[in-house]
């Protein structure tokens, strides 16, 4: 049963969620009805507000959300995407207060050609996740596929580096993680811009 202020808090991030999947949607980064983007909304039991399955993501309404448990299982009716349960895993390993989920070509490329890691070095944006602009070797993991969410959660946290909020599935995309969704979209912003540049250098 949910509750009215979780009713209100879901509809808040409802609306929030539809912003920021409209603005990830206009770069290109959400095609037909991929990616999703999750907020959470409680600790104690985690509970997110995670975009529904199967919408185009640059036309969401408010109501266009569902809430889901620690096992990514819908709370009160609807159907989240696929991954809310790793967007939970996320958030549970991570402290995230939101995860974002983008589908994005230089991901894949990237992914495809570094299987393990991708190296950044002695560049500006490094800023952007934290970690220092110089001198320093910077580490995106990179993990195998599945379409489980266990396996695929299991991966992610075995790959985890605590400094670097984001992580790349191979052949799937770019997840980015933060303290709100503003935040998660600028680790999102800032790994892709990565991820273009190094792709664009070794082209």
């Amino acid at each position: 049963m949910v509750n009215h202020s979780l009713t209100a808090a879901l509809e808040a991030a409802g609306a929030q969620l539809a912003a920021e999947a409209a603005r990830f949607a206009s770069f290109g980064w959400m095609r037909g009805t991929s990616g999703n983007l999750s907020v959470v909304l409680s600790r104690v039991p985690l509970q997110l507000a995670v975009t529904a399955s199967g919408m185009d993501k640059g036309e969401l309404t408010p109501s266009d959300v569902v809430l889901v448990d620690s096992n990514g299982q819908a709370v009160g009716g609807g159907r989240p995407s696929a991954e809310a349960a790793l967007h939970a895993r996320i958030a549970s390993l991570t402290d995230a207060g939101a995860v974002a989920h983008v589908h994005t070509v230089a991901s894949v490329a990237m992914g495809h050609r570094h299987p393990d890691k991708i190296v950044f070095q002695d560049l500006e944006m490094l800023k952007g996740v934290g970690r220092p602009a110089e001198h320093e070797q910077v580490l995106l993991p990179v993990i195998a596929n599945s379409q489980d969410m266990d396996i695929l959660g299991n991966r992610l946290e075995a790959a985890h580096d605590p400094r670097m909020p984001a992580v790349v599935v191979a052949g799937h995309g770019l997840y980015a993680w933060g303290n709100d969704l503003v935040h998660a979209r600028h680790h999102a912003e800032t790994i892709e811009w990565l991820l273009e540049l190094e792709l664009a250098a070794h082209t």
